[in-house]
């Protein structure tokens, strides 16, 4: 039997219809899912927008609650391929940076103290650092150095007040000695850390009063037998080799930082290369004729005019040191004070000076502090005790490189004797004396040019 034509057709259009309807309603909830989607995209547009407008100032004044950790927090965030700007002499040398969730989470788990601000509030910032009349300037912090500390293999970290700082602080670094610098590796690095070290040769002149001890015993015959598998017959000459390598790293282009006995040991070594000055009871032969009328002050970093002491019952290395009198010296009396330099002039000495106090608490070392009338013209005063010759803290350029001596051994031990407990961080967030190290960390990161925030 045969179907009629027309009732099929009317049901053709009937489903062509309803079909137009399904798609029809399908194209409005397409249509309303995609206009969702936008919003959403345009809703997290505007918050990266928003982000992106902020700024995070770490402010480096009184009212920062841990400025060793500071350091850390901004150190970590440029090595993240982040820019900064070290703002000197605004708020104590203040740091200002691009926002993120992550730079804001890591400075609250440190007890790091910052301000969120705007793009606007940072510009006013900018302006009033970059004010021609005002001692500030803005200092660009483009990558981080790499960081070696020489120090002997098995050292703890807290016979090192450099260590002891990274390491709070959370800033990486490799740890080098004799071998790596002899072999050249410290070309491998930017930044390089002199632990304590007697670079004479002469166990850091401990044998008067420690000759029996177990513990001096032992590191002479470490010190021994690390010469002899180096090929020297001498520590003195192993230790002048070290030095060479040393010297070869500043001159191309490498940044030093010394401490204590390893400031002057290192000129004196450079200044008497071609002569014995270790005393017999030591190395088992005289020291030279006449060494003081033979030294060579033109081959050294920033001393001069110096007279060793070559006495091995005096615990001194040469003049270049302040004689410590703890009996006729009060501690709370001992501070010394930063020159305050043109930041916009002396960007670098202002750097090196960075603080939320002027006048530091005092400390002693094997070398607490250096003469005045035995440096070079060519060094630079960063910080000295008013009223006296005496220098604490100084800068110098040598080849391409540059150096910092900084006198003394711990900026919160005020003497430091051999068995005293180690220094805790936790109970000194905000040492000045601290700080001075942490300001040459950033140092080598610093660009001078200057560029937007």
């Amino acid at each position: 039997m045969k179907i009629p034509f027309y009732p099929i057709l009317l049901l053709m259009l009937l489903l062509s219809a309803t079909g137009l309807q399904d798609r029809e309603a399908f194209r409005k909830q397409e249509l309303a899912l995609a206009g969702s989607d936008r919003a959403g995209l345009a809703r997290e547009k505007v918050r990266a927008e928003e982000q992106a407008g902020e700024r995070v100032l770490i402010p480096m004044d009184l009212s920062q609650t841990n400025h060793l950790k500071a350091y850390g927090v901004i150190f970590n965030h440029i090595a993240q391929n982040e820019s900064g700007m070290w703002l000197l002499n605004y708020r104590g040398g203040s740091f200002l940076t691009t926002s993120s969730s992550n730079i804001v989470r890591e400075a609250r788990l440190r007890n790091v103290r910052v301000e969120t601000i705007s793009a606007s509030e940072a510009q006013a910032i900018l302006r009033e650092v970059e004010n021609p009349g005002a001692n500030m300037a803005v200092v660009n912090l483009e990558t981080v150095p790499s960081i070696a500390v020489y120090t002997p293999p098995g050292t703890p970290p807290w016979d090192d007040a450099v260590t002891l700082a990274l390491d709070y602080a959370e800033i990486p670094y490799d740890q080098v000695y004799d071998p790596e610098v002899l072999s050249g590796q410290l070309s491998q690095y930017d930044w390089l850390h002199l632990h304590h070290e007697d670079f004479t040769g002469q166990h850091g002149k401990f044998w008067a009063a420690y000759q029996n001890q177990p513990w001096y015993i032992e590191q002479v015959k470490r010190r021994e037998e690390m010469a002899a598998r180096l090929g020297f017959q001498k520590v003195s000459e192993l230790k002048l080799a070290v030095v060479h390598g040393i010297r070869d790293f500043v001159a191309a282009g490498g940044f030093m930082f010394a401490m204590c006995s390893a400031t002057d040991t290192f000129d004196i070594a450079l200044a008497a290369e071609s002569l014995d000055i270790v005393p017999s009871q030591l190395d088992g032969d005289p020291v030279d004729n006449n060494v003081n009328e033979r030294l060579d002050y033109s081959k050294t970093f920033a001393f001069e005019n110096f007279s060793i002491i070559a006495d091995p019952y005096i615990y001194e290395h040469s003049d270049i040191d302040v004689e410590v009198d703890l009996n006729r010296i009060s501690e709370s009396l001992d501070y010394f004070t930063l020159f305050e330099f043109s930041a916009k002039w002396d960007p670098v000495p202002a750097m090196m000076t960075q603080n939320h106090v002027s006048s530091i608490p005092g400390f002693y070392g094997q070398a607490t502090a250096f003469q005045k009338d035995k440096l070079k013209g060519s060094t630079v005063i960063l910080g000295e005790s008013p009223g006296q010759e005496k220098v604490k803290y100084l800068y110098g350029n040598y080849g391409q490189g540059s150096f910092t001596f900084y006198g003394g051994h711990d900026p919160e031990d005020y003497t430091h004797r051999i068995g005293d407990p180690p220094t805790d961080l936790n109970l000194h967030p905000n040492s000045p004396g601290y700080r001075l190290i942490l300001n040459n960390i950033l140092f080598p990161a610093a660009e001078e040019k200057k560029r937007q925030t």
